[in-house]
């Protein structure tokens, strides 16, 4: 009997004084476990943002944020590597939940395409229009 994978969204911030290199290879770390425990859907990779408050005294870190599926058991063992892995300042794994997904998607589908509109013309005059007096 093949088990029940869950939808979830999983954020976590890396810090970015670590450098580039050690930025990406803490992201290929953690999407490639993910992966190798479930199915990625989306990464989006929101890049270095302001933090609300700093953390650590630090007061920027780069954003990752993953969409994917995973067995229920899967997410207790993703924050545990998150909490004892260098560099990562923060994280945070939610289930989504499925009939809101599902209504999401319906209605989005049921929405009718928005047609652009043409852009605008606009003549152009001279400068300065000569009038006689």
């Amino acid at each position: 009997m093949e088990k029940i994978k869950n939808s979830y969204e999983t954020l976590f911030i890396v810090d970015s004084d670590l450098g580039e290199e050690a930025v990406r290879a803490l992201i290929d770390k953690f999407t490639s476990l993910i992966a190798a425990n479930g199915e990625i859907e989306k990464i989006d990779e929101w890049g270095k943002r302001r933090l609300a408050y700093p953390i650590n005294d630090k007061p920027e870190g780069y954003y990752v944020l993953v969409n994917h599926k995973a067995e229920a058991d899967f997410p207790a063992e993703l924050e545990r590597v998150f909490g004892i892995t260098d560099g990562i300042m923060r994280s945070m794994v939610i289930r989504l939940d499925e009939k809101a997904i599902a209504a999401a998607a319906k209605a989005a589908a049921a929405a009718p395409a928005v047609e652009e509109a043409p852009a605008a013309v606009v003549e152009e005059t001279p400068a300065e229009v000569a009038t006689e007096e």
